[in-house]
C-alpha cells in the first residue's frame, strides 16, 4: 500500500469500526493521530494500544452532534499535535427513517452528525491548511448517497449532502494546495451496520475497508468508491427511471 505523506492526522468517529481501523493503520505508518468520538473509554483503549505499539495518539472526546464540543475537541487535538496535515471526517450516524411515522427530529439528528459534524471539523482545521498551502480533507460518505433508498432516506440524504458539499469545495481548495477526497463505501462490518435490518450484500471487513481508503488518500484520489459489485449496483440504481425504481423499491419493501 502506498504510504501517506503526513506528519499528523485527526480522525473523527475513531472509537470503533472504520475510524478505529484508520487510526491504527495511520499510526503504523508513523503518523501522529488525534482521536475524537463520543465514547471516551474506547478512545483511551485505542490510544493505549497505538502507544503500546510505538505510535503516537492523543484523545479528545466529543459528540459530533455537539458543535461547541466538537470545535473544542478538534482545537485541542490540533494544539497537541501541531499542524494537522490530514482530516478524516468519519463520524457517522445511521438510523432508519421510514415514511410511516416519519420524524423530522430523526432527520435533524442524522444530518447534525453526518453533515454538520464534518463541516465543523473542516471549519476548525481548514484555515491552517490554507495558510500552509497544503493538507487533505477526507469525508466519509456512502454509496447510499447515490439514490434515496426506502427506509433510509434521511441517511441517504445526509450522505448525498456531504458528498455535494465536498465536491463543491474540492476545485477551489485544490488550487490552494488542499486536496479533498470523498469516500463512498458500501456495506462495512461495524457496530452501526450490525444494527441494521436491511439486506447488506458484499459486506466488507472494516480493516480491509480502511486499507482501501488509506490507499486512495495516499494517491490523492478525488473519490474512493468500493467495493466494485456494490458500486456497479448503485450506479445502475441511480440510472433507473423513477417509475421503474419505485416499482422495484416497493417490491423489495413488500418481501
Amino acid at each position: 500500500m502506498k504510504r501517506i505523506r503526513a506528519r499528523s492526522a485527526i480522525v473523527t468517529g475513531a472509537s470503533s469500526g472504520i475510524g478505529a481501523c484508520l487510526a491504527v493503520q495511520l499510526a503504523q505508518q508513523g503518523i501522529h493521530v488525534g482521536l475524537t468520538a463520543r465514547r471516551a473509554d474506547r478512545l483511551e483503549t485505542l490510544a493505549r494500544s497505538i502507544q503500546d505499539a510505538g505510535g503516537v495518539a492523543v484523545v479528545a472526546p466529543a459528540d459530533a452532534a455537539d458543535r461547541q464540543a466538537t470545535t473544542e475537541a478538534i482545537g485541542r487535538l490540533e494544539h497537541e499535535l501541531g499542524p494537522v496535515d490530514l482530516l478524516i471526517a468519519n463520524a457517522g450516524l445511521g438510523r432508519s427513517s421510514p415514511a410511516v411515522g416519519f420524524s423530522a427530529e430523526v432527520v435533524e439528528e442524522i444530518v447534525r452528525v453526518n453533515l454538520i459534524g464534518a463541516s465543523v471539523a473542516i471549519e476548525v482545521l481548514l484555515p491552517g491548511m490554507l495558510n500552509r498551502g497544503r493538507g487533505q480533507i477526507v469525508g466519509m460518505s456512502s454509496l447510499a448517497a447515490f439514490r434515496g433508498l426506502p427506509g433510509s432516506s434521511a441517511y441517504c440524504a445526509s450522505k448525498a449532502a456531504l458528498s455535494t458539499l465536498l465536491e463543491g469545495l474540492r476545485p477551489e481548495l485544490r488550487r490552494r494546495g488542499v486536496l479533498v477526497t470523498i469516500v463512498h463505501p458500501g456495506f462495512v462490518k461495524t457496530p452501526m451496520t450490525e444494527q441494521s435490518r436491511h439486506v447488506q450484500p458484499w459486506m466488507m471487513d472494516a480493516d480491509r475497508a480502511a486499507s482501501i481508503i488509506l490507499n486512495g488518500i495516499a494517491r490523492g484520489r478525488r473519490r474512493v468508491d468500493f467495493p466494485a459489485p456494490t458500486l456497479a449496483l448503485m450506479r445502475l440504481v441511480r440510472l433507473l427511471p423513477a417509475p421503474i425504481f419505485d416499482r422495484i423499491a416497493a417490491r423489495v419493501l413488500s418481501t
